[in-house]
């Protein structure tokens, strides 16, 4: 027991290597396999699918919150494993056969539990394995055996396997591939087969991005045309409120162009992603051509899905960066627009600024013109105060004569007066001084 504390998710961590096991095989056997799109919270339902199999076959269903189960039901062995956004079911059935297609592993599975499977059915093929005694197949063999189709094939692990597939969807809904062992051990056959499977999965995965990408392609092309119009309407633009017109179709475009992002761009990077995985899992099947008289001249499986895979992954590649491209435009084009707003309210601002400084010229003026027919008013009244004092002491025995006292007054009241109307206007401006 260990006497340091483990961190949560050690023990979680290092089990998810081993989360997904390939199941050793042996020659001659058959498989069939289902990828079934569910979603990201699609997980319950399929875990509680299987464990209603597990428990009508008398199984142990797999434990709550488990993402995977490898188990023998009955006539079939059953592998499941539960994805992002699918689950994919693997039904085995070991044993000698004389058609590898005619009596596939999922004719043993209870029809009304496959019709009741959650999600929807994306990938769907048969697979058989055969020893390398079962026979010398000439290539009319081959074709019958895959209703005259075209067929690839090529040897795998360095040639320790012989693969054919003829990527079509045959009448009953799968596809098929034949493999014939010819030095593989159980690991490896196990191997190989998962590698192949998820092969298949993985390009229907990313190719679920395509059709996505052509109903974009239309909508991208024309938001484009949109704002090539509105940057050279922009050299024409006069007026304000012309300007500001712009910028609302403009707001409206980059209004557009993110929602249609918002729809793509999920299933854009799950698309490159499960494109890299396609890559990585051909890598891993080390094709080979042989001069096997069976795949002599048949084109490589691989090489048949990297030629028609690649133009899809490109045209969503392509829509992905016209998108980004096209929201770069508009933010460059509402950043020039709103500059030429600013700059436009900045010179209303500096015009209004202008008449108000003018304004308030005028208004100091007349400031000035009250403030001195003010002190001449002041003055007139207390200069006629001083009269009628000068003439009352007149009238009560004082030698004095108004008019001379009232004349000397005069330059001592105007001056009084203007001094406490400056005194005053100064208080009034928060400028008072002692």
């Amino acid at each position: 027991m260990s006497v340091f504390q483990d961190h949560p998710l050690r023990k979680r961590l290092a089990e998810e290597g081993h989360a997904r096991p390939y199941r050793l095989l042996r020659a001659p056997m058959v498989l069939s396999h289902l990828t079934v799109l569910t979603g990201e919270l699609g997980g319950d339902a399929d875990r509680a699918h299987v464990a209603d199999l597990c428990r009508r076959l008398g199984a142990p269903p797999p434990e709550e919150g488990a993402t995977h189960y490898n188990g023998a039901l009955g006539p079939f062995h059953l592998k499941w494993e539960r994805h992002t956004e699918f689950s994919s079911y693997t039904f085995y059935v070991d044993g000698p056969y004389d058609h590898p297609f005619d009596d596939p592993a999922i004719g043993h599975v209870p029809e009304d539990w496959l019709a009741a499977l959650p999600g929807q059915v994306l990938g769907a093929t048969h697979l058989g394995l055969e020893d390398e005694d079962a026979g010398v197949r000439s290539f009319a063999d081959l074709a019958a055996l895959f209703n005259d189709n075209t067929v690839t094939g090529s040897g795998m692990y360095g040639g320790e396997a012989l693969v054919w597939t003829d990527f079509r969807l045959h009448k009953d809904g799968f596809g098929r591939i034949l493999i014939r062992n010819r030095g593989l051990n159980q690991r490896q056959a196990g191997r190989l087969i998962q590698r192949l499977l998820e092969v298949g999965t993985y390009r229907m995965m990313a190719m679920l991005g395509f059709p996505l990408a052509r109903d974009a392609l239309p909508k991208v092309a024309a938001s484009e045309r949109d704002l090539s119009a509105l940057i050279a309407a922009m050299t024409d633009v006069e007026t304000l409120e012309d300007e500001r017109n712009m910028l609302k179709r403009l707001s409206e475009l980059a209004a557009r162009a993110e929602t249609l992002s918002a729809k793509t761009s999920y299933r854009f990077a799950a698309t490159g992603a499960y494109h890299e995985l396609v890559r990585r899992r051909i890598k891993e099947l080390r094709e080979l051509r042989l001069d096997d008289a069976q795949v002599r001249g048949l084109q490589p499986p691989g090489e048949f899905v990297n030629r028609r895979l690649k133009p899809a992954m490109e045209t969503c590649r392509s829509v992905t960066a016209r998108q980004e491209t096209l929201s770069r435009r508009i933010g460059r084009a509402s950043d020039l627009l709103r500059t030429r707003v600013n700059v436009a309210l900045e010179e209303q601002n500096r015009d209004l600024l202008q008449s108000m400084d003018r304004r308030a010229r005028v208004q100091l003026r007349l400031q000035e013109t009250v403030e001195g027919l003010s002190v001449v008013a002041i003055s007139y009244y207390l200069l006629g105060l001083v009269a009628y004092l000068a003439k009352g002491a007149k009238a009560a025995g004082l030698k004095i004569d108004p008019d001379i006292a009232a004349g000397l007054a005069l330059p001592l009241i105007a001056g009084a007066v203007w001094m406490g109307v400056k005194r005053l206007r100064r208080a009034l401006a928060g400028k008072d001084e002692p």
